[in-house]
């Protein structure tokens, strides 16, 4: 039964955190059989075991007497204690988190795929919003919000001071209301106003289509409960086409998602070997996942794109095929979230969770990516390609007294496909540069592939 980040107490997830505009979008997770992990190291505990910091609880109890009796207007007792509970935990790290009712409900949400917004996974910057990511075929990402953005005012609401929380509760909305988003983009010579109008967002993970002869194209927008599947059943679909000879694997601006999602991901493309681990203090928390013996993708020849928006899940995926030299990584170096969160639901009322940072999670050679990213094997940024108009000076062939004519039938059956060909190139390469650079390397992949060259691809050997 794969893992999915629920309400349900010890639910391992890997998650990548960055809270979403319209949905809480925590990312998957890591699992399986070999090498075992072993156990962190502890940490030295300051106090006997057992026993707790009396004075620092006379403080706390002090403090909280004091506010009471004190402070300007009255507080009660529940708000207090929460705002303590929430400032131990915002003080951890980035992702740990107290969750209330309303958050387990958009946990749940986006894990299923569908839930309520604009479409934007985002994190807290400077007192300002970050776009991480649109996801795909959402509002936001329709009305050319993009990664990399700042969000300065909603409406006619400033951010700065607003804080995250309050900033994705104003994003939030019925269907159908629009909201003014103005923003930072770099380049941009002024803050920009985009309006999104919200909707249900409905997330397809997974997207397919043949890029060129037997090259085909998977994008994953984010890992689901089912990606794995999809992501097989594209493959099959493209096979059934033509032969399939090579596959761009897109995980560009992919926040995460589920962990039993990325670990299938892997195994499509693997035959063997670990494919993630987590470390952490508690038993529980040092897990390892391993690639079963099958191989669906045949050792067909396989790029993966990344970028910084490529994050949690989609890093386990690409580190796993990086590590093992099964594909080529190209882009640019991704995200860098390498925790894992443990969701706990609260025993006092089961409505209230604990999200709590519990384990590093490690590609197959060791490799912690916690604040470090995947470095692609060949960076390719994005970029805008102009392309320059030919001289139309001089003479060519086609212009010499009584050149030959090429046979009009070998020019209607050979230079209209090579003509066609020229064209898509060109416009892939206008429209996606990354993408467009991915192919030819994909392309060549595939005329340099030996027969019976099994499935491993030669690469330079990585560092560290």
């Amino acid at each position: 039964m794969p893992i999915r980040l629920t309400f349900l107490p010890s639910a391992l997830v890997a998650s990548c955190s960055l809270v979403t505009a319209l949905a809480f979008t925590f990312s998957g997770s890591v699992n399986a059989s070999e090498p075992k992990a072993e156990p962190a190291q502890k940490p030295a505990v300051t106090q006997e075991k057992g026993r707790l910091p009396l004075d620092d609880l006379r403080a706390f109890t002090e403090v909280l007497q004091r506010i009471k009796s004190d402070y300007v207007e009255p507080i009660d007792d529940k708000t207090l204690l929460e705002n303590a509970i929430r400032g131990m935990l915002d003080n951890l790290d980035p992702h740990s988190a107290y969750l209330q009712k309303e958050d387990y409900q958009s946990l749940e949400e986006s894990t299923s795929g569908e839930f309520g917004g604009l479409g934007i996974e985002v994190g807290g910057e400077d007192g300002l919003i970050k776009v991480i990511t649109p996801i795909d075929g959402t509002p936001a990402q329709k009305a050319g919000v993009k990664a990399g953005d700042l969000i300065i005012k909603l409406d006619d609401t400033p951010i700065r001071g607003l804080g995250l929380k309050k900033s994705v509760e104003l994003m939030r909305g019925k269907t159908g209301e629009p909201i003014t988003l103005t923003i930072i983009r770099e380049g941009a010579s002024k803050p920009l106003e985009i309006t999104v109008v919200r909707d249900i967002i409905k997330v397809d993970s997974v997207r397919h289509k043949m890029l060129d002869k037997g090259l085909g194209y998977i994008r994953i927008s984010q890992f689901q409960v089912d990606t794995g599947k999809e992501v097989l059943d594209a493959i099959n679909s493209m096979r059934k086409e033509e032969q399939l000879s090579g596959v761009v694997l897109d995980l560009r601006n992919n926040p995460g998602g589920v962990l039993q999602a990325a670990v299938d991901v892997s195994d499509l493309f693997l035959k063997d070997g670990l494919i993630v681990y987590t470390k952490g203090r508690i038993p529980n928390s040092n897990m390892s996942y391993s690639a079963t013996a099958a191989d669906p993708s045949s050792g067909i020849p396989l790029v993966v794109l990344i970028n910084g928006g490529s994050a949690s899940a989609s890093e386990i995926v690409a580190g796993a095929l990086q590590d093992h030299r099964r594909a080529i990584v190209i882009g640019t170096k991704s995200f860098g979230k390498g925790s894992v969160q443990t969701v706990q639901g609260l025993r006092s009322d089961g409505e209230r969770g604990l999200k709590l940072t519990t384990a590093l999670y490690y590609t197959p050679s060791g490799r912690s990516i916690q604040a470090e990213g995947i470095m692609p094997d060949i960076t390719v940024a994005d970029a805008n390609v102009t392309r320059t108009k030919e001289s139309t000076g001089g003479y060519r062939e086609a212009d010499l007294k009584n050149h030959l004519d090429k046979n009009a039938q070998m020019t209607s059956e050979s230079g209209s496909e090579g003509s066609n060909n020229a064209e898509a190139d060109a416009a892939l390469d206008a429209s996606d540069y990354q993408l467009y650079q991915a192919l030819n390397i994909l392309k060549s992949l595939h005329l340099s592939r030996q027969p019976g060259s099994g499935q491993s691809i030669s690469l330079p050997a990585k560092n560290g």
